[in-house]
C-alpha cells in the first residue's frame, strides 16, 4: 500500500473556504474520523498534487492511497464487500465500465457532490458516480522511426494503412491487452461499440503485424522509447503528453478528426468505514481547486472554469482534434455481462491471430 504522509492530526472544527462549500459540521465529522482510503488506478505521481493539497486544507484527515490498477481496484472491491469488509472509502479509476458495473451491482453509495452544478451533463451519473478528469486516448511513437511525427496517422484510415503497409511498425506495435488491463478493454470496448467496422478491421491489421500487447502504459512507454515498438495507439495520451515532456526520444499524437476521451471516476464505497471523509474528498476532488490540482500533473479537468494546464473546454486546441468524452451512463454496461464480455475477447483473440 502507498500511504501518503499526513500534516499534523488537528481535532479543532476546520474552517471551511469557498472552493468546497459544505457544512462546518459536516468537516468535523469528516475530521473526527480522521482517515480517507481510497482504492485507485491512478499513478501516485499524477496524483500526489490533489492529495497534498487535501491533506493541507484538512489537515485532520490522513489520506491512504493504494494503487492498485484498474482490476486489482474492482476485484479488490468486489472481494472485501462479498466478504463484508470494505476498507476503502473512495473507489477512483480510470476503468469506466468497471465502475458502472460497481454501481449497478450495489457496491456504490449515493452522494450528490455539491459540486454537481459545474459538471457536465455527461460526468455524472445517479447522484453517485462522477467523472474527475477529461482524457484523450492517443498514440505514442518513437522520434527515431518517426522524425518530426511524420508518418504518424491523422485518421483512423491512416491508422490502419499505417498497420497494413509500413515496414516500421511490422512488429514493432503496441496497444494495451484488453484482458489484462482494465483500461484496455474499455477503449477496445468503446469503439466496438460506436465503430465496430474501423475497430475490428485494425484490430485485424494489428494482429497480422505482429502487434504486441501490454498491461501498462509505462510498459509499453518504455519499449517504445527502447525503440523495441515504433509506434503505439489507443493509449493514455495524459500519461503520454507528461512522458514526452521529459524523453525526446518519445513522441505522442492525436487524431485530427476525432478522439475518444475516458475519465477517471470517482464514487463513495457502499459500507464505506470513512464516509464523511469521503464526501469530503470527493468534493474536493471535483471543486476547482481540486480539479487544478489534477491539471497541473497532467490529468484533463474535467471542468471548463479551470486555469490551471488542460480542462473540458481547452482540450481539443490542445490536442489539435475534436474530443468526444465516453458518457457516464449505462452504455457502458454493454461489454461487462459475462456472455458478451467472452465473446467479445474471443473475437479480439481470433483477430489477432491467436
Amino acid at each position: 500500500m502507498i500511504k501518503m504522509s499526513a500534516f499534523a492530526a488537528s481535532t479543532a472544527m476546520v474552517i471551511l473556504g469557498g472552493a468546497v462549500p459544505a457544512l462546518a459540521q459536516d468537516v468535523a465529522a469528516a475530521t473526527k474520523e480522521g482517515a480517507v482510503s481510497i482504492y485507485t488506478a491512478t499513478d501516485i505521481s499524477q496524483a500526489e498534487t490533489l492529495v497534498k493539497a487535501f491533506e493541507a486544507k484538512y489537515p485532520g484527515i490522513e489520506v491512504k492511497y493504494n494503487d492498485l490498477g484498474t482490476n486489482g481496484t474492482y476485484n479488490r472491491a468486489i472481494s472485501e464487500y462479498a466478504a463484508g469488509q470494505v476498507g476503502a472509502d473512495i473507489i477512483w479509476t480510470s476503468g469506466m465500465d468497471q465502475e458502472l458495473k460497481l454501481y449497478n451491482d450495489g457496491l456504490l453509495q449515493e452522494y450528490k457532490s455539491t459540486q454537481l452544478k459545474d459538471l457536465p451533463d455527461w460526468a455524472a451519473y445517479q447522484n453517485t458516480v462522477y467523472a474527475s478528469t477529461i482524457e484523450p486516448v492517443g498514440m505514442m511513437y518513437n522520434t527515431i522511426a518517426f522524425p518530426d511525427g511524420k508518418g504518424i496517422p491523422k485518421t483512423r484510415a491512416e491508422l490502419l494503412t499505417l498497420l497494413q503497409s509500413d515496414q516500421r511498425v511490422k512488429g514493432k506495435v503496441a496497444t494495451f491487452d484488453p484482458e489484462k488491463s482494465g483500461a484496455g478493454f474499455l477503449f477496445a470496448t468503446n469503439e466496438a461499440r460506436t465503430s465496430p467496422d474501423s475497430f475490428w478491421a485494425v484490430s485485424k491489421a494489428f494482429g497480422a503485424s505482429n502487434g504486441k500487447t501490454y498491461s501498462s502504459s509505462g510498459a509499453m512507454k518504455e519499449s517504445v522509447i527502447s525503440g523495441e515498438n515504433a509506434f503505439a495507439y489507443n493509449i493514455i495520451g495524459s500519461y503520454a503528453i507528461d512522458w514526452a515532456k521529459a524523453n525526446k526520444t518519445l513522441g505522442v499524437a492525436f487524431f485530427s478528426d476525432n478522439n475518444a476521451a475516458f475519465s477517471r471516476l470517482i464514487a463513495i464505497a457502499n459500507g464505506a468505514p470513512h464516509p464523511e471523509a469521503a464526501k469530503l474528498f470527493i468534493d474536493f476532488a471535483l471543486s476547482k481547486e481540486g480539479q487544478e490540482s489534477l491539471a497541473a500533473k497532467g490529468l484533463p479537468s474535467v471542468r471548463s472554469d479551470t486555469s490551471t494546464g488542460m480542462n473540458a473546454k481547452n482540450l481539443a486546441d490542445a490536442i489539435g482534434g475534436p474530443v468526444t468524452p465516453i458518457k457516464v451512463d449505462e452504455g457502458l454496461l454493454e461489454y461487462m455481462g459475462q456472455t458478451k464480455r467472452v465473446k467479445f475477447m474471443n473475437d479480439w483473440r481470433a483477430a489477432l491471430g491467436k
